[in-house]
């Protein structure tokens, strides 16, 4: 086990801005970040003079990159979207990964909008075959997270995935409490997938809703345990939910960073 555990965070649930983002991590003594919005911008559509300065901003904090969290093949991406569009992010978010220090980019496999089962699972595999080519040759690695798309939530597809896919820059994200809120039992499906996980996000949920970590359904504690008996050193990523849905429209509510703070106490808790 490892003595210490890198805890990061999606903190844009706590704040748009970027200071305000990092004024959580210092509020939890943290120093890594997953970045997937500033100023309700996705890390890919921000100018590059945007850009620049926020990672900048990172490295005069000290605070390093774990992932970018993209919206490919995600819940504004669904399997009749133009392909070019995951294209051409991929190739943005995968020049500003190697400026920010960091080599995973978090996808999903294509939420269905009318095809047949057969025709879903052969498209998710195209594309994400041809993003883990282009992946590779940029020198980055895609996360496959269990949420969104053909793969998301059973194990046996996201193995599947991995099997028809064949490559080194496609791996798997475990998100804890995904499960809960998809209608499936998230440590079930770890245990089959285990081997493949190269980041986790933690979140936990009941049937009312999501909590904080620890006090849901999901069995954060059980996972944890389970990850590192197979070996996981990854980093331990906070996305609580609690304030704010990203795929859904909405604003942060009162008491965003309070909230993340909170979730975060409860996620270090978790894994002291």
């Amino acid at each position: 086990m490892p003595d210490d555990p890198v805890l990061a965070g999606l903190t844009d649930e706590a704040a748009y801005d970027i200071g305000g983002q990092l004024s959580v991590l210092d509020a939890l003594s943290w120093k890594a970040i997953e970045l997937r919005t500033v100023d309700r911008e996705a890390v890919a559509d921000l100018t590059d003079e945007r850009f620049d300065a926020v990672a900048a901003t990172l490295s005069d904090s000290g605070v390093r990159v774990v992932c970018l969290a993209s919206r490919i093949g995600g819940w504004s991406r669904p399997a009749g979207t133009d392909f070019r569009h995951d294209l051409r992010e991929l190739d943005v978010l995968a020049e500003r990964a190697r400026a920010l220090g960091t080599g995973y980019l978090r996808i999903m496999s294509y939420p269905n909008d009318g095809l047949s089962d057969p025709a879903w699972r052969a498209l998710a595999i195209e594309r994400i075959t041809v993003l883990a080519e282009r992946a590779a040759a940029h020198g980055v690695t895609l996360l496959h997270e269990n949420c969104s798309g053909w793969a998301g939530t059973k194990a046996e597809r996201m193995l599947d995935l991995l099997d028809e896919v064949a490559s080194p820059a496609l791996k798997l994200l475990f998100d804890t409490g995904n499960g809960v809120a998809h209608g499936y039992d998230g440590f079930d499906l770890l245990a089959d997938i285990v081997g493949h996980v190269e980041h986790v996000h933690v979140k936990d949920a009941d049937e009312r809703g999501f909590t904080l970590p620890g006090q849901g359904s999901a069995r954060v504690a059980d996972c944890v345990k389970l990850l590192r008996a197979n070996g996981y050193q990854g980093a331990w990523s906070l996305e609580p939910h609690l304030a704010i849905t990203p795929h859904e429209q909405g604003v942060l509510a009162d008491g965003a960073a309070d909230a993340f703070v909170a979730a975060g106490r409860a996620m270090a808790g978790l894994l002291r």
